[in-house]
């Protein structure tokens, strides 16, 4: 048993849903978050910032004492995976667990939708690629869905989000699609509002759910799983607005404290 806590980070409230879903399996497990907001989003930033960035985030976590860290972000996720995989602290992303849980389901084409960054990278298409030979790829870029999302518009029947959705997600469509991967922990949050575009035989694949079920079978089958259930929030943006959108995450309110951090310097 290890009753260290897990570390997680995201630009900003997004990642809470990798909480939420590790919560399901392991709930008596310690939480530190770090939401990045004052420096989201990080879809629109060049790979070599974002890479920066990434070290400092996982710097920052690291330092809190924990015992790994799932980096819940999957625009980090796609343009800093040496970065990642090489840290002394046991570090997970969302990219390599959606993937391998997507080829379980390969065959017909599959969809994946993430930030700019994530999608110019192209990780999630070449380990695609890799995972499902011969399987046709449809990715395409939402810039949109973050911000709508982190300011509250993720209902089903707002009016700018379904125009978003039908704008991004037309390809997809298109191109028949059976599989579609939200390459974003925010994305889960508009779930409804995709299956009501695409159809509800579309399998949507959450990068949240993903990760959180690797990080718990590796904590269970090392001996690591443990805690009190206690939560510690950090943001580099308003506490008073990390806190006040928090439970749409997480399904549930703050079970700890929200504390502001200085913004870091790239």
């Amino acid at each position: 048993m290890d009753n260290r806590a897990i570390g997680f980070f995201d630009s900003g409230l997004g990642g809470l849903t990798a909480v939420r879903a590790l919560q399901k399996m392991l709930p008596d497990e310690n939480i530190i978050y770090f939401g990045d907001t004052a420096r989201m989003p990080y879809g629109a930033r060049p790979a070599g910032m974002l890479r920066r960035m990434a070290r400092q985030d996982l710097d920052f976590v690291a330092a809190q004492g924990v015992k790994c860290i799932l980096a819940a972000c999957g625009t980090v996720s796609s343009t800093a995976p040496d970065v990642l995989g090489a840290y002394p602290v046991k570090t997970f992303n969302v990219l390599e667990s959606t993937v391998r849980e997507t080829a379980k389901h390969a065959g017909k084409p599959v969809g994946v939708i993430a930030t700019a960054a994530c999608i110019e990278s192209g990780a999630f298409q070449k380990a695609l690629a890799a995972a499902c030979p011969g399987t046709e790829i449809c990715a395409v870029a939402c810039p949109a869905f973050v911000p709508l999302i982190e300011s509250g518009r993720f209902d089903p029947g707002d009016e700018a989000l379904q125009s978003a959705v039908a704008e991004y997600l037309a390809p997809i469509r298109d191109a028949g699609a059976a599989t579609l991967i939200l390459g974003c922990t925010h994305y889960g949050l508009i779930g409804e509002a995709i299956r009501r575009f695409l159809g509800e035989e579309v399998l949507l694949v959450e990068a949240a759910q993903c990760a959180a079920r690797e990080l718990a079978d590796w904590l269970l089958s090392g001996g690591l799983a443990g805690g009190a259930g206690e939560e510690l929030y950090l943001t580099s943006g308003s506490a008073e607005a990390f806190r006040a959108l928090s439970s749409v995450f997480l399904g549930r309110e703050l079970r700890g404290e929200v504390l502001h951090v200085p913004e870091m310097e790239v």
